[in-house]
């Protein structure tokens, strides 16, 4: 298993990359459940950071493919594909 600073680290560059490529999904973030803490004192540990960047990853994923599925259709036949 990774340790808590190994997947920061992956958490923070795919926050990065989706706040340069995809500010408008950004908004989005802060709504995922995994944000708000069911305990009054929750704790951070790497279990915890690992489900939160897999959620985060499988968001992103989504997003992009869906963006890039609509690019394609608004493209088509247009000489551009």
């Amino acid at each position: 298993m990774e340790t808590e600073a190994e997947i920061n680290a992956k958490i923070m560059k795919l926050t990065m990359v989706i706040s340069e490529n995809y500010p408008e999904l950004s908004k989005y973030l802060n709504e995922m459940p995994i944000t708000i803490p069911i305990d009054s004192n929750p704790k951070i540990n790497a279990k915890n950071l690992q489900k939160y960047y897999d959620n985060l990853l499988d968001i992103f994923r989504k997003y992009v493919a869906e963006h890039q599925l609509n690019y394609i259709n608004q493209h088509k036949g247009l000489g551009h594909l």
